[in-house]
């Protein structure tokens, strides 16, 4: 399938459909705006990619961001001095941190002392020419070697995956990740196998629950790999849509699913 290439809406162009939209407020007409201003979610979302969590999917964030942009395209309003993209870049950028933080199990203190590290090992690099030992590293950062020790297990331990995320299998089929793992045990926990079979018979019923366009979205991006745009043009509906599609069933999801939480974070 080819991907058409998509040109920035100048700011003039933007604003004016916007004035459309806020006169008629016809949906074709916000759905031309977001479709103008997505490619900004994707910029906002790509330039912090480094951060997302790795249990997390990109795309998630950018729904995140797609919703964050229909919100700002519905609450614009061009007295306030700025222009929408203006408006729009804030809150989806304030939509993405909230959502990074919201996804991290680091609390903030950490992830500063994370930000400190990195930067002590980039001057020390960039002045001697090679990596600091742990010895240099602490007295770079200015904390003793056991407490670098510390906040580096911390961080390590706060970097945890999902077992749930699909992957490719050797064969080129889609599995996931938890059925990929040789167990080092001879004799595998028989309660744990059964808990894994349950948390899986349990997101089966719920996803077999699901409206049937619900189901297409979910298979064709996260089966399929299809962008957004892609499952737009097979389905036949706009990108926004198919972005409020997605966030309807990761909600319906959640719903059906929230009494099993214990169930799934023993699996996972």
């Amino acid at each position: 399938m080819t991907r058409a290439k998509t040109e920035r809406a100048s700011t003039e162009s933007v604003q004016k459909l916007w004035e459309e939209y806020h006169e008629t407020a016809d949906k074709r007409i916000r759905d031309r705006l977001v479709l103008s201003l997505a490619p900004m979610v994707k910029y906002i979302v790509y330039r912090k990619v480094r951060e997302i969590p790795a249990r997390c999917e990109v795309e998630d964030f950018i729904s995140c961001g797609l919703e964050a942009l229909m919100r700002s395209i519905d609450r614009y309003d061009p007295e306030r001095g700025a222009t929408l993209e203006q408006f729009a870049w804030t809150r989806i950028h304030g939509a993405v941190l909230d959502e990074l933080r919201r996804n991290d199990w680091a609390p903030r203190s950490l992830r500063r002392a994370e930000r400190d590290i990195a930067g002590a090992r980039e001057k020390f690099a960039a002045l001697h020419g090679r990596a600091p030992s742990r010895r240099e590293l602490s007295g770079a950062v200015g904390i003793s070697e056991p407490e670098l020790e510390r906040r580096l297990g911390d961080l390590k331990r706060c970097e945890v995956g999902s077992l749930n995320v699909l992957v490719t299998g050797e064969d080129d089929t889609t599995i996931e990740r938890i059925d990929t793992l040789r167990s080092l045990d001879e004799g595998v926990d028989p309660e744990l196998a059964a808990a894994r079979e349950q948390a899986k018979e349990r997101f089966r019923e719920a996803f077999d629950r699901l409206p049937d366009r619900e189901r297409q979205v979910a298979v064709l991006l996260y089966v399929h790999d299809f962008t957004l745009r892609e499952i737009g043009e097979t389905l036949g509906v706009t990108e926004s849509r198919v972005c409020q599609i997605h966030a309807q069933l990761r909600r319906r999801l959640r719903e059906m699913l929230a009494e099993h939480d214990q169930l799934f974070s023993e699996v996972a």
